[in-house]
């Protein structure tokens, strides 16, 4: 599969996890097929990080997309009073900040010492980040604070998945050249989380009702399926599709609730 078939099949898996996420009354296994969905996106994104022509000009439009869908996100969760389900999505933010990481690393190993500087300064730049968005959370009412100033700021906490994401696709960037490699870091990444989750949960049910999320290593037999090649692109799609879906179902939702 090209990475544009990983796309659209990555398309389809979140538009059912999404259908449950904010429609009253969907089937729990919706969100089970959906877990799949992210970390395809993930592979696909450090693939195109690799091969794009200016890295710069590709974060500045994760950026752009991500501070968009963040204001978007809280003007639509502030318009219902008591909203069903408040839109907590943006991808966009955790793809910018996964190649900003990688970016930074990939730095230092060809120049330490600047890269060590940058990793600094990251790491410096999150703390007030972080702050930022927890003070913003006192003193600004509404529903989402946290989503807009952590998409504005690029932070690591406040994003989608959090900082957990960002690290799984780094992972999936410095093993994506070795189908064994990224099969076992992935595997084992998949298997953390499943403990964890498993520890943090009071019964089985809440393994699957609840703290799901471990369904996600699903993704690897697609991330095996990749030929390494690009497709036709459709290189806009996902950034007009993945708002647009989320706000219209967030409106149909809340119509019905």
């Amino acid at each position: 599969m090209t990475t544009t078939s990983l796309k659209i099949l990555a398309l389809c898996f979140m538009l059912i996890d999404h259908i449950a996420e904010f429609i009253p009354g969907i089937p729990i296994w919706f969100h089970w097929i959906g877990r799949v969905s992210a970390p395809i996106f993930f592979f696909c994104m450090v693939w195109g990080f690799k091969y794009t022509h200016n890295r710069k000009i590709y974060l500045r439009r994760m950026y752009g997309f991500g501070v968009i869908m963040g204001i978007m996100d809280f003007i639509c969760n502030n318009l219902f009073p008591n909203p069903y389900c408040i839109i907590t999505n943006n991808i966009f933010v955790t793809m910018f900040l996964i190649g900003v990481v990688i970016w930074i690393l990939e730095m230092f190993q060809s120049d330490k010492k600047r890269g060590y500087n940058y990793l600094i300064y990251f790491c410096l730049y999150q703390i007030l980040s972080t702050s930022i968005c927890i003070i913003a959370k006192k003193i600004i009412p509404g529903y989402g604070i946290y989503d807009i100033v952590g998409a504005l700021t690029g932070n690591l906490i406040f994003t989608e998945g959090s900082f957990l994401f960002v690290f799984l696709g780094v992972l999936m960037y410095f093993t994506k050249e070795s189908k064994i490699r990224i099969g076992a870091v992935y595997t084992i990444f998949c298997i953390v989380y499943f403990v964890l989750t498993a520890l943090n949960s009071v019964h089985v049910k809440e393994m699957f009702y609840e703290n799901y999320q471990w369904m996600m290593i699903g993704a690897l037999p697609f991330m095996y399926l990749y030929n390494g090649k690009k497709g036709k692109g459709l290189k806009y799609l996902f950034y007009i599709f993945y708002p647009l879906h989320v706000f219209a179902l967030f409106w149909i939702g809340n119509l019905c609730f």
